[in-house]
């Protein structure tokens, strides 16, 4: 049985300060461009 490997994700840009940033975020001028999700409709017994 081979070994499990997790994929490392690449290096988090940093922010303007220098410091590391936590998350990804849509900054407000790109904000048309992401839309929002539609609502998850659940099926009867789903």
């Amino acid at each position: 049985m081979g070994t499990i490997e997790a994929i490392k994700p690449g290096p988090k840009p940093n922010k303007p300060d220098g410091t590391p940033d936590e998350r990804r975020r849509v900054t407000p001028e790109k904000r048309e461009k992401h839309p929002d999700l539609k609502p998850h409709i659940h099926k009867p017994k789903d």
